[in-house]
């Protein structure tokens, strides 16, 4: 396909034609997006994907999230990854095995397509990297202030293998939790660059697609109860969303809840608590107790659980409250999030 000018990927700017449904906007498809998510279905170009499915493989998951996160680009990621792998981890969280995405931007007038072709290669590398190919897509520009450069919606189709029922309303006293590894990671690499703060030891977002993992867990524990990826909201917000569901109440160990020093050290800087911060590579297990630490096994044996710990167990309570035993030992609450400590974070 051929164009009266090519696109300047290195000095040019977003504008309005961009998204008006003419040559410039077929130009930066076919010159950016096709070009980085190539494949067979992507190619032609239509307004959505026809693709196959497994026969009796089980049941159909869908996920969506939109993405603002600001800044765009931060420490071990970036919006474009981070697009990627939010929705997979999303579908994995159902019990599905993630199979394909869709992807919707929202690009702002004037912004670098330098810049923007750096977002959808990360894209191209996360979806390649996790097996997840993006087969369709829509992009619109809006004009100048009236965007914050790039806004993008993911969407996850996948499958869910006869046999699994993730729903925290089967949780049971005396089950227990677990997380895959450290807290927090996320919330504290994007709060210290917007702060310009810095470190002894540099923070990295964790930000990945743990569709393996939850893979590998399920494999080995079929009767878990729930999973959930702990994003806004962090922990605290998983929890008590567990709790409400089932009717029941948490109690977790503040010494068993893994946070990294300077993660810890970051919160106490910033007046944060690291059970809210958001992670976007982790995952809550609840399973039943005879499987706990079969699970644990299982988790730590994987790179991206070797931190894993089980941090607490669920008991009875008609109240559905969350508690936390301290490190000095008494208990506190741990209630919903009131408000909105860290805007902006995925």
């Amino acid at each position: 396909m051929s164009y009266t000018r090519p696109l300047d990927l290195k000095h040019g700017r977003v504008d309005l034609s961009h998204g008006s449904g003419g040559r410039a906007m077929a130009q930066l498809i076919h010159d950016l997006f096709v070009r980085h998510f190539d494949n067979d279905y992507l190619r032609a170009q239509t307004d959505g994907a026809c693709f196959p499915l497994p026969a009796g493989t089980g049941r159909m998951v869908m996920a969506t999230d939109s993405h603002v996160v600001s800044p765009l680009f931060f420490p071990g990621g970036d919006i474009g990854c981070l697009s990627v792998h939010g929705t997979i981890n999303d579908v994995a969280m159902a019990g599905g095995k993630p199979l394909y995405l869709a992807a919707g931007f929202i690009l702002e007038e004037g912004y670098p397509l330098a810049d923007l072709q750096r977002i959808v290669v990360s894209m191209a590398e996360a979806a390649r990297a996790a097996g997840v190919p993006i087969v369709t897509g829509d992009t619109k520009v809006v004009e100048q202030g009236k965007g914050d450069g790039v806004f993008i919606t993911t969407t996850g189709i996948g499958i869910v293998p006869d046999g699994i029922l993730l729903d925290p309303r089967r949780m049971q006293p005396g089950d227990r939790v677990l997380v895959s590894g450290y807290l927090g990671d996320h919330g504290v690499a994007i709060m210290s660059l917007r702060e310009n703060l810095s470190f002894d030891t540099a923070i990295q977002s964790d930000t990945a697609a743990i569709h393996g993992l939850a893979g590998a867990m399920l494999a080995a524990v079929p009767s878990m109860r729930v999973l959930r990826d702990p994003t806004r909201g962090g922990l605290a917000a998983v929890l008590n969303e567990f709790a409400s569901a089932a009717g029941c109440g948490i109690v977790i160990r503040e010494r068993a809840i893994p946070v990294r020093d300077e993660v810890a050290a970051a919160c106490e800087l910033l007046g944060l608590d690291p059970l809210y911060v958001a992670n976007e590579g982790k995952v809550v297990a609840v399973c039943p107790a005879d499987d706990a630490e079969r699970l644990l096994e299982v988790m730590r044996s994987h790179p991206q659980g070797r931190d894993a710990a089980i941090i607490g167990e669920v008991i009875a309570d008609p109240n559905g409250f969350v508690q936390m035993e301290t490190t000095f030992g008494g208990r506190r609450m741990v209630d919903w999030l009131t408000g909105e400590q860290l805007p902006r974070i995925c």
